[in-house]
């Protein structure tokens, strides 16, 4: 069982350093769009879109570990951290849904303010990351809120 667990713990770990490192990618890669030509400008794009469905997949992985891993560990699903936990889930799930996908559609369509999409975009980023970097905070330090 302990295997197992450390196996477990491992993906875990894993799934959240790919869910978090693409987003430091996007903080350079964002701003880039400003100056980009048409061609190049698809290519952030695709890149940035990329990006986005492989954190949500890699999401995925990140709640099914940390599911099975609340399970080996026999926590209780009331522990404070936790409970914050799935609060900021549920806030980065809705702000994910929100933030990217309808904005990147906008990329292209006439009479858009591409300037403005870009600001959108880079605080979008930012605000994820900082959602994603409480949600670890608390996975690695699991503090008694209350």
């Amino acid at each position: 069982m302990d295997k197992l667990r450390i196996i477990l713990l491992y993906i875990h770990i894993l799934s959240a350093i790919t869910t978090i490192g693409p987003f430091f990618v996007l903080i350079s890669l964002v701003p880039r769009l400003r100056s980009a030509g048409p061609e190049a400008r698809q290519a952030y794009l695709n890149t940035f879109k990329s990006a986005i469905r492989l954190v949500k997949h890699m999401g995925h992985v990140l709640v099914v570990s940390g599911i099975l891993l609340i399970l080996a560990a026999s926590w209780s699903w009331l522990e404070p951290w936790l409970v914050a936990t799935y609060i900021i889930l549920a806030c980065s799930l809705y702000f994910m849904a929100c933030a990217f996908t309808p904005k990147l559609r906008k990329f292209g369509e006439p009479d858009v303010n591409e300037e403005a999409l870009i600001r959108k975009l880079i605080r979008s980023v930012w605000i994820y990351l900082l959602l994603l970097l409480v949600m670890l905070w608390l996975m690695v330090a699991k503090p008694q809120l209350w």
